[in-house]
């Protein structure tokens, strides 16, 4: 062969080479890319059912998460829906209710305007029948009524009047009997003197000094006046201002057992005599609520309760009356089952308005109210005094206890006296204001103011009315007049026939 031969076909050999060698790449390419497509295929289809699952998981746990939170949900409208058949019941029991009482109301209306028909019927019949207007006419028909069983109802009032008043008057008699027994202590009226007795004429002049130089420095440091020329052997001294009478009264005597009667021993003295006083009134306060067993005062109202000790009231130590009052409020109110500690203090303090009253204006009620008020005291204890006088209305049954014993204490013989000229004033008023009611013939005031009998016409007053004359007349006695105690209103009501026989 020859080389031009050879070398093509190694040229041509060579070219099948790569020929061959290009398909066989192509071919392993292919295979390579079909493998990796598979593979991928075969990820895609795990991807796929991996989403698949992790859906379908989140739908479940989503189920499951909107069930939870639909449930309390669906509690709660059955519990709205129960509560609505509930109001829808209750509205319809009070529908029905509402329907009865309506039902009642017009029947009640119905009735009584059948009353009201059948009154003014009757009164119109009476009216026509008596030729009166229809106000004439009910008078008539009411006195009628009252002629007719008038008896039966004295003797129903009289019944009830004896057996209350028996029940009553045992109960109060129980009452009384134990406070007096439990106390048992005698109470002593003492009267403020205001006059000082001197050993002789001499020491007027004394106290007069040069010039009226120790009387006018006297009076400027007490407070009071002097009167020396009016009794024989005394001095009297003046003042309203019953605590400034005593401390003048007390320096007094001691300058004139002293003999040295000059200004600056009569600034000395009083003021000396006004610390005594001082002491005195806290140790008779602090006395009379140790005694009366009420604790907690404050000191200053102590100091003031102690100055009641020189101010008296009809003849009567105001003081000792307010611890009289103590006990028997004390006792009243275990008797009575009431507070028997703010009875107490009630009726211990009812009068320290007293004690600066004559500094103060207003009644001393009033400012005894400001002055328990002003340090702290209780309420309750307020109430119980501030009523005593009838001033303020009776707010606790400690109040009207309170009252009650001031009348005890007040009115029992010989714990209060008055003057003549009071007296006949009191029996005056009594009478005239009695006599002012129509049927009256005559009035006596006796006993002292105590009792008034009334004598009456029998044929302007029956027996029925009696009842509401005495009432009536005790009612304008205690809403007119003051005077301690109770007054006995005696209403005397016969019929005198005289005949001779000849």
């Amino acid at each position: 062969m020859s080389l031009k031969i050879i070398l093509i076909m190694l040229a041509l050999s060579g070219v099948g080479g790569v020929v061959l060698g290009y398909v066989l790449r192509v071919l392993i390419g292919l295979a390579q890319r079909g493998s990796i497509e598979l593979d991928i295929k075969q990820k895609l289809l795990h991807a796929q059912e991996q989403a698949a699952k992790i859906i379908a998981e989140a739908q479940f746990r989503g189920e499951v998460v909107e069930t939870e939170r639909l449930a309390p949900i669906e509690e709660r409208e059955e519990k709205l829906v129960a509560r609505e058949e509930h109001i829808v019941s209750r509205e319809a029991f009070l529908d029905e209710k509402e329907n009865e009482v309506r039902t009642r109301e017009q029947e009640a209306v119905r009735a009584k305007e059948f009353a009201e028909n059948l009154a003014k019927e009757r009164s119109r019949e009476l009216a026509k029948a008596a030729n009166l207007s229809e106000e004439k006419a009910r008078e008539e028909l009411f006195a009628q009524i009252e002629r007719t069983y008038e008896e039966a109802i004295l003797l129903r009032l009289q019944k009830l009047e004896a057996h209350g008043r028996e029940r009553l008057e045992d109960k109060a008699r129980s009452v009384l009997t134990n406070v007096i027994h439990r106390l048992g202590n005698p109470v002593n009226a003492e009267v403020m003197s205001l006059y000082v007795a001197i050993p002789s004429e001499d020491v007027k002049g004394k106290i007069i000094g040069k010039e009226g130089r120790n009387i006018k420095a006297f009076e400027r440091a007490t407070g009071v006046d002097v009167l020396i020329d009016d009794v024989p052997d005394r001095i009297t001294l003046s003042s309203f201002d019953p605590l400034r009478r005593h401390i003048a009264k007390i320096a007094l005597e001691k300058l004139i057992i002293d003999g040295r009667i000059q200004p600056v021993k009569i600034e000395e003295t009083v003021e000396k005599t006004r610390s005594e006083v001082a002491e005195i009134t806290k140790q008779k306060g602090e006395a009379a609520a140790y005694e009366t067993g009420v604790i907690g005062l404050d000191p200053k109202l102590t100091a003031l309760l102690g100055r009641l000790h020189f101010r008296t009231s009809y003849g009567q130590n105001i003081l000792q009356h307010s611890i009289e009052m103590a006990h028997i409020s004390g006792m009243l109110a275990d008797e009575l089952g009431a507070d028997a500690n703010i009875a107490r203090t009630g009726a211990l303090l009812h009068d320290i308005g007293k004690a600066v009253d004559h500094e103060v204006q207003g009644t001393h009620v009033e400012i005894g109210r400001r002055i328990l008020e002003k340090f702290g005291v209780d309420k309750r204890v307020i109430q119980a005094m501030q009523s005593h006088h009838e001033e303020h209305p009776y707010e606790t049954p400690e109040s009207i206890i309170v009252q009650v014993a001031d009348s005890i204490s007040a009115g029992r013989p010989g714990a209060r006296r008055d003057t003549v000229d009071r007296y006949l004033e009191r029996l005056g008023d009594l009478e005239r204001l009695a006599n002012a009611f129509p049927g009256v013939e005559k009035v006596y005031a006796i006993a002292a103011g105590r009792e008034i009998r009334i004598f009456v016409n029998p044929g302007k007053v029956s027996d029925l009315a009696m009842h509401k004359l005495a009432r009536d007349i005790a009612k304008r006695i205690q809403e007119e007049l003051k005077y301690p105690g109770e007054i006995k209103v005696n209403i005397i009501r016969e019929n005198r026939v005289v005949e001779f026989a000849r």
